[in-house]
């Protein structure tokens, strides 16, 4: 009796470690399902931006410089938000050091937002214009770094909205 229940534990131990294989190997991330997991997040910034952000352009150039700094300070915060749920998201292990570069540009990103909004709640122009500058710069940089993995909403694109 002792070796059939022996047997038995071995025989499901041996139907576990089959079984809990390909699980295994199917979890691994990839690039394309990395895409997948982030894309939604940064589709919902996009969109918060692009109704934050709304107007920014025409705030300024009418001198409203304390209104458009209120709209980046809040396009700051969601950013942040975003970067707290992108750095949660588990990378492909051949990409994490390009990922963590790209998640830095990032982080930078959300800093150039907040003293944008500094420099034009200061009522700062000229300031604010150097921001937006460096954001761009930025920006692309940060799109560089993950060229390979042909994002849409993942792209950093300020000029639309500045």
């Amino acid at each position: 009796m002792g070796k059939r229940i022996f047997g038995a534990i071995g025989a499901f131990a041996m139907a576990w470690a089959l079984l809990a294989a390909p699980v295994a190997q199917a979890v691994e991330m990839t690039r394309e399902s990395y895409k997948e997991a982030v894309e939604p997040i940064c589709k919902t910034n996009t969109q918060a931006n692009e109704r934050i952000l709304k107007g920014v352009r025409r705030d300024v150039k009418e001198g409203k410089l304390k209104l458009a700094g209120s709209k980046f300070a809040k396009a700051a915060t969601a950013l942040h938000k975003t970067l707290l749920q992108l750095k949660a998201v588990e990378k492909p292990p051949a990409d994490t050091a390009r990922l963590e570069k790209w998640l830095s540009y990032v982080n930078l990103e959300v800093t150039l937002f907040q003293k944008t909004a500094k420099k034009l709640k200061e009522e700062n122009k000229a300031g604010a214009q150097a921001m937006v500058i460096r954001l761009t710069h930025n920006a692309n940089q940060a799109n560089n770094q993950v060229l390979a993995f042909e994002f849409h909403y993942c792209r950093f694109e300020p000029s639309k909205f500045t």
